[in-house]
């Protein structure tokens, strides 16, 4: 089925192409949105009376495009995570944590439109991801991942296992019932254990 799209729908096309869709998803998604016209001889008019207006917000998606692809080339993003020894990192480097960081930056980009080689970094280094901008455009961004130091504890460092206060209280009355303890009962104590 033949319809006019009346909005941007990226994964379909701009305002005012021409698209052959299913049936059903154009009466259940695509007409009931808003997103598109049947492809009627009275909305081919309708969409061509609009056309100056359609192609003058093209030419600004355009412009703004060429404006940021400008600012990302030149944009260099520093991304800490924790890694071992050997540069590898204890996770991934997706396009949502470049998403995020760019976020940061100022950039609002979807993730899906973030590409990255392999899907994934997974180590320590330079790399380099494209971001697909308006139509044809895109923009190569330099990231760079830094290993981030995991601070390890020592076996000599590692505080005393925790004790419940009641179980506190009885190794402190056996360690004062010992203390308390005569020395020459100690000693017999200590005779009779060794003759068993």
């Amino acid at each position: 089925m033949k319809v006019i799209l009346n909005k941007d729908l990226p994964t379909l096309g701009e305002e005012g192409d021409v698209k052959d869709v299913a049936r059903g998803y154009a009466r259940n998604y695509l007409f009931p949105k808003g997103i598109a016209l049947p492809y009627t001889s009275r909305m081919v008019k309708l969409i061509e009376s609009r056309r100056a207006e359609i192609e003058a917000r093209k030419e600004q998606k355009r412009l703004a495009s060429r404006g940021l692809k400008e600012k990302l080339d030149s944009l260099e993003l520093s991304i800490t995570m924790p890694a071992g020894a050997n540069g590898r990192l204890y996770g991934a480097v997706t396009n949502q944590t470049i998403a995020d960081e760019l976020v940061k930056n100022g950039f609002q980009i979807e993730r899906k439109r973030i590409e990255i080689p392999g899907n994934s970094i997974k180590s320590v280094g330079k790399y380099k991801a494209v971001i697909k901008l308006y139509e044809n455009q895109s923009a190569e961004i330099s990231i760079v991942i830094i290993a981030q130091e995991i601070k390890t504890e020592s076996s000599a460092a590692k505080p005393a296992p925790r004790r419940s206060k009641k179980n506190q209280e009885v190794l402190e009355k056996e360690e004062t019932a010992q203390n308390n303890v005569p020395v020459e009962e100690k000693a017999a104590e200590e005779a009779s254990g060794q003759s068993m």
